[in-house]
């Protein structure tokens, strides 16, 4: 039985070690943290197949020109002097274009739509995660918001998606939990979402009882080679002989690329949450709040806001105070009844999405190490992709034909 190291122990990780498991792979998991707090812990919870046009589009250099002169808004790119920085940069402008728009977004529907079904059959197992299919409401404020979601909203149709406008009247009438403050909204009938603490929960039992080992609080520190292959991992814990090794280490894999010799262009957008618990009042259906990129999700008796897109380093742990408050603003301005404080420092998390200059994540096969596979980069959509990456991750390390074409996700 070949056995296969997974690095990382997200959510992209976790379901890699899933499928990989149900395939007959004995899997073993190390991550460095004590894998309770992550990226896919504090995330939406949402499951986004409207989630069409990467970060890398026309328009969003300007855009994110204007948002950086402005401490409260949602996109941010802290300004030092770095080579990573400055790569990530220029990689970006040169993907910001329609022509990679266009060939991105039969990719990203055609991942999402098979994250769904399989989100779906987990939930025909186990309702412990309220996976629910309620779509999602992009809801705005603006003549020139509503222009640039209607544009949206065309493109998902054309990608065959359903989509419904509303006026403010009709949104009243879809988000009867509670008062919103709107023009408009679109509504994305194909979206759902889940409570991302009880699915990860899930699926780790899931991992127990597929006999998967898990390495939590281990550091990887090197690899052994021997032919272009990986035989070893070196780890703070000690050395782990391996046949085959996926890299999902998410903000983290850079530098773990570096140590093989490969160059992985990814950067962390710091986003922020929390979460109200025990909330009767609150919006019912998932929504995003178009001007201030705010993500809200109803997760069963609680509800959470998230938001901002701060790129980064992984060394970058303070709150921003500012950031935090404009997503406050954003919450109060659009649902007017819901009266939403500043959270404490201790009620907020944080956590770094790994984002790559294309906007696209990276599921591929190494061209330079035989037995390295890549599951990263998956920005604000980890929890959305998660299961769809692990079964293509699955059929890449087995040799198989893969679900979806995988070509818009390499390096």
């Amino acid at each position: 039985m070949k056995k296969v190291s997974i690095i990382g122990g997200g959510i992209i990780g976790l379901c890699s070690a899933y499928y990989l498991a149900k395939e007959g792979y004995e899997v073993i998991i190390f991550d460095q943290s004590a894998m309770n707090d992550g990226c896919s812990y504090g995330n939406a919870g949402m499951i986004v197949p409207s989630h069409i046009i990467p970060l890398a589009q026309p328009g969003m250099i300007a855009q994110g020109i204007k948002w950086m002169f402005d401490s409260q808004s949602p996109f941010y790119v802290k300004p030092r002097l770095n080579s990573d920085l400055i790569k990530w940069g220029l990689q970006f402008y040169k993907h910001a274009n329609a022509k990679h728009v266009e060939k991105a977004i039969p990719a990203l529907r055609d991942l999402s739509l098979l994250s769904k079904e399989l989100y779906q059959d987990f939930a025909l197992t186990n309702d412990s995660f309220f996976y629910e299919e309620k779509g999602l409401l992009m809801l705005y404020k603006t003549e020139k918001t509503a222009a640039e979601m209607f544009h949206e909203a065309k493109e998902a149709e054309k990608a065959g998606l359903k989509v419904n406008y509303l006026s403010a009247a009709e949104v009243a009438k879809v988000e009867k939990g509670t008062v919103t403050n709107v023009l408009g909204g679109i509504h994305y009938k194909s979206d759902a979402h889940l409570y991302p603490q009880k699915f990860l929960q899930f699926i780790k039992e899931e991992l127990t009882k597929l006999k998967v080992e898990i390495h939590p609080l281990t550091t990887v520190q090197d690899f052994l080679f021997d032919h272009h292959k990986i035989t070893k991992i070196v780890t703070d814990k000690g050395t782990f002989a391996t046949d085959e090794v996926v890299l999902a280490a998410g903000s983290w894999s850079p530098s773990l690329a570096k140590k093989l010799g490969i160059s992985v262009s990814i950067l962390p957008g710091k986003g922020y949450s929390f979460t109200l618990k025990d909330k009767k009042h609150k919006p019912s259906i998932p929504s995003i709040l178009c001007e201030g990129k705010v993500a809200v999700t109803p997760m069963n008796t609680d509800i959470r806001f998230g938001g901002t897109m701060e790129i980064t380093h992984t060394a970058d742990t303070k709150i921003n105070k500012n950031r935090l408050q404009g997503i406050v603003n954003s919450i109060n301005d659009f649902y007017p009844e819901m009266e939403i404080a500043m959270p404490e420092e201790k009620d907020t998390w944080f956590g770094f999405r790994p984002c790559t200059p294309s906007g696209m994540p990276i599921i591929m096969r190494s061209q330079k190490v035989v037995n390295l596979t890549f599951a990263t980069g998956h920005a604000m959509m980890g929890l959305s992709l998660a299961p769809a990456t692990g079964k293509l991750i699955t059929e890449i390390v087995s040799g198989k034909t893969t679900s979806v074409d995988t070509k818009m996700f390499q390096l």
